[in-house]
């Protein structure tokens, strides 16, 4: 294994991300969550008050419609609204309806077995599975309500002060 070999590995291992896909999951169930008990959200209103893309928080709604998370009511009035209670849906669960099996490093597969082509030369498998373990560990821990509901109040300032902005703008472009 060279250098260039063992900085591909770490980079692998430092450069972990939340995927898109589940960050617009985790928008639409935070807004959704906020609106009254019944109301129906559509992935277009998700968009436009959050600037994602529609395709893919679109997607996101629908695989978790699909994994009985949400309800989907079609039709002109229709929409999306949260059934399940997210304090008994882990952010494990939540990743892999939106996104497939969870793999926290890359030289992993699923089921925690390294399938790296460098498996044979490298010093730092047993420190990768152990970390994948505990990465895994935390997230099935975690609830998706706990991740929603962090800085509530700081998010709801924010989404006010933006809905305030596009009220202004729609008003002075009708003045223009």
């Amino acid at each position: 294994m060279n250098w260039f070999d063992i900085i591909i590995v770490i980079k692998n291992i430092i450069m972990f991300k939340i995927p898109r896909q589940i960050e617009y999951a985790l928008i639409a169930l935070k807004h959704m969550n906020a609106t009254h008990p019944g109301q129906l959200t559509t992935a277009r209103e998700i968009c436009d008050i959050y600037k994602t893309p529609f395709d893919v928080t679109s997607r996101a709604m629908q695989r978790m419609s699909k994994a009985g998370l949400l309800k989907s009511e079609q039709g002109v009035s229709g929409g999306y609204q949260i059934i399940k209670d997210l304090n008994k849906v882990s952010f494990y669960q939540l990743m892999e309806i939106v996104s497939g099996a969870m793999k926290v490093v890359a030289c992993l597969d699923h089921s925690g077995t390294c399938g790296c082509e460098l498996a044979e030369n490298c010093n730092i498998i047993s420190p990768v599975i152990a970390l994948s373990d505990k990465m895994t560990q935390l997230f099935m821990s975690t609830t998706v309500y706990e991740l929603i509901e962090i800085g509530h109040l700081q998010q709801e300032d924010e989404v006010l002060q933006r809905q305030k902005l596009n009220v202004i703008k729609i008003k002075s472009n009708m003045t223009n």
